[in-house]
């Protein structure tokens, strides 16, 4: 079986990922049981690699392999040679020899590109600087439970154009929505993927009015202004601060909108406590649902599914 990494939501098409999202509901429904699913052998090893503190990232995996009957091993850069000089090739090879595959969370989006060229096992996106196509299944996964099938629909993200929005704008793309992201200049996507997603026909539009973006849209999206590694936070805050998503900005929305976040939150940066604490957050559905998304990515990748 040729190697299955799951790398970026844009690799994939939109069949493919339509049948992620409903092994992933199948296997929410199912439960910690998931009586009558396959399952992995009890010597099947995933690796967590770490280079940046995680949460949700962390506990979701390991938990969604420990689902599937396998097991984990956790390593933080700071625990491997990786941290000494040794290169990403080479612990690529070494870590095929001893487990079944490898997640990455990390910086530099060339840290998991090279992994993954240089590993005889299934790799994951665990997050980069680039994107964070895990998160995006499950927010896909997680809009309709709520307001049901996404394509459509009208989305508005607000505020930084960064790793999770790029994810974003591959998912608008493949689930055929309308993604309208309001952000400063300073701070919007870049051409490159902007420019993928127009010759892919995609329905992308970046705005400097957050009410425009917002107006009408059937979900709200934001992120932490000030990510692991960002220079200048002041600047940044000072940038971003007329995209606070607050109730105001809301009532902008459908009157059915969510509110979506993938975590952590910044009250009072972001979004305000009226918003995301209210009735039409559904952020903790999000982080419930990374589970559930990655345990459908982890048994494609080996095989199951």
């Amino acid at each position: 079986m040729a190697l299955r990494h799951f790398l970026d939501i844009d690799q994939f098409d939109t069949a493919f990922l339509r049948g992620i999202l409903s092994r992933a509901r199948d296997m929410k429904a199912a439960g910690r049981a998931g009586e009558g699913q396959r399952r992995v052998s009890s010597d099947t090893v995933l690796a967590l690699l770490f280079d940046k503190p995680s949460t949700r990232t962390r506990v979701s995996f390991d938990v969604a392999m420990r689902h599937l009957g396998g097991q984990t091993i956790v390593l933080n850069s700071g625990d491997m040679q990786l941290g000494r000089g040794e290169t990403i090739g080479d612990t690529a090879r070494v870590l095929s020899r001893y487990v079944d595959a490898i997640m990455l969370r990390t910086g530099a989006h060339s840290n998991l590109t090279e992994l993954a060229a240089n590993a005889d096992i299934p790799v994951i996106n665990g997050l980069t600087d680039n994107s964070h196509p895990c998160q995006v299944m499950a927010d896909i996964q997680t809009f309709e439970e709520h307001r049901g099938s996404v394509e459509g629909c009208s989305v508005a993200w607000v505020g930084d154009g960064n790793n999770v929005a790029n994810s974003w704008i591959h998912a608008a793309v493949r689930f055929g929505f309308e993604l309208r992201i309001a952000c400063p200049a300073e701070l919007a996507p870049g051409e490159d993927i902007l420019g993928w997603a127009e010759k892919q026909g995609g329905s992308v539009r970046v705005l400097d009015d957050p009410g425009a973006a917002v107006s009408g849209a059937h979900a709200v999206v934001t992120d932490v202004w000030v990510s692991m590694g960002d220079d200048e936070p002041e600047k940044r805050k000072a940038l971003l601060a007329p995209y606070q998503v607050n109730a105001a900005l809301m009532a902008k929305a459908g009157t059915d909108a969510v509110f979506m976040h993938c975590l952590p939150a910044h009250r009072g940066d972001e979004v305000t406590a009226e918003v995301i604490d209210g009735p039409q957050s559904i952020v903790f559905d999000e982080a419930e649902n990374r589970l559930y998304a990655q345990k459908a990515i982890l048994a494609w990748c080996f095989g199951l599914a």
